[in-house]
């Protein structure tokens, strides 16, 4: 039960990723009124745009989930408004650096599939992707947007007029008129396993026939599966290249996908000209529990560094540069990226229980994309606006 004094908001938004950073930063554009909490279990704005920062060293930034993004579909001009003034302030820019393609054999050659080399390449954040969250979230006051960082929701209650969501020992709590999951941990069975929870929580909330719409986003969900990425992040030092020049990423083709179960490997330079590199693994399909999830971390650890010298061989720099590189961890993402079953739009917000939903996982263009889930909150800010 939470507290009697419990902050108040007119909308808690649940994740502080690209969705949920792009539905706030069309609000503010809208010159929305609402008074907002946003909410994040991580350190800071990102979800899968973070950036590692190291502690140890000042000026370290290594994108250790999504390295950049496509536009692959005409944007709306809502999309259009929101990443003019990223694009004109230098946040937003295309990644000029080459894609290569890695065969079965680990021979480079120029990448030619669409998936690589999209029609009008790659966009990243400068100086890293989560500063693109940071950069829609800085031009709007703190008196309208609190930020609840390193905070977790684990319950929610669906009152006659407001939500009450609270983390895990109830230690934190807050009322809101209205709420946005810009993810799916809170509506997916998926989180019965990763984290032990013993029921879900947005479904516990509204018992199931009070409300259509929400019966049908959750009876969708049930049925989405998504990817599960064990990503390694390694200080590649200095790399002594004799001319060549790095390469923005390196995509396996799908025999090598199949041959070392890696997607692809990301290459970042940082400001004292080091180069840190992201290995994005792919998932053997073992259940991840909070019992299971240190020794797979291990796992996967192991395994991707020792495939490091055999990947980058065709490279002598980069090779020489592995035999000195320094591991610096595994960041396991849950649901990497929605495989099937999208939620449809009409569904992204639920007004009987005032309750909506934005990410990569909405239908439409840029399903399973960054490029969607910006678009996605575009969208549901435009018509929770609309229809305030």
């Amino acid at each position: 039960m939470a507290a009697a004094n419990v902050a108040e908001v007119d909308l808690a938004v649940v994740g502080a990723g690209l969705s949920g950073c792009s539905l706030i930063g069309r609000f503010h554009q809208l010159q929305s009124n609402l008074n907002i909490a946003l909410i994040e279990a991580g350190r800071g704005p990102g979800g899968r745009a973070a950036s590692r920062r190291r502690r140890d060293q000042s000026g370290w930034l290594l994108d250790h989930g999504a390295p950049g993004f496509a536009l692959k579909n005409p944007p709306s001009l809502g999309m259009k408004e929101l990443l003019s003034p990223l694009q004109s302030a230098g946040v937003l820019e295309r990644n000029k650096r080459p894609v290569l393609s890695l065969d079965a054999d680990a021979a480079l050659s120029a990448a030619t599939s669409p998936e690589a080399c999209p029609e009008g390449g790659w966009w990243h954040g400068v100086p890293c992707m989560a500063r693109i969250c940071e950069e829609l979230l800085d031009g709007v006051g703190s008196a309208q947007v609190s930020r609840h960082f390193e905070t977790r929701v684990r319950w929610l209650e669906r009152r006659s007029d407001h939500w009450i969501l609270e983390n895990e020992d109830r230690s934190w709590s807050l009322k809101a008129q209205k709420l946005v999951l810009s993810g799916t941990l809170l509506a997916h069975p998926r989180s019965l396993k990763m984290l032990a929870w013993d029921d879900v929580p947005l479904r516990s909330a509204v018992a199931k026939g009070v409300d259509v719409d929400l019966d049908a986003v959750l009876s969708q969900l049930q049925r989405m599966r998504a990817e599960v990425r064990w990503n390694l992040m390694v200080d590649l030092g200095v790399p002594d290249l004799k001319g060549d020049v790095i390469p923005a990423q390196i995509w396996l083709n799908e025999a090598a996908k199949a041959r070392w179960q890696v997607e692809r490997l990301v290459f970042q330079p940082q400001s004292d000209g080091r180069w840190g590199l992201v290995v994005h693994g792919l998932d053997s399909g073992e259940a991840i529990t909070p019992q299971s999830q240190a020794r797979l971390l291990a796992q996967e650890q192991h395994r991707l560094v020792n495939l490091l010298p055999e990947l980058l061989k065709s490279s002598s720099g980069l090779s020489a540069a592995v035999n000195q590189a320094k591991p610096l961890g595994v960041m396991r993402w849950g649901a990497s990226r929605p495989l099937n079953h999208p939620l449809h739009p009409e569904l992204q917000w639920c007004p009987k229980s005032r309750v909506g939903f934005c990410g990569d996982w909405i239908e439409g263009p840029g399903f399973g994309t960054a490029e969607g889930a910006i678009r996605s909150g575009v969208d549901l800010a435009e018509q929770l606006h609309a229809d305030r």
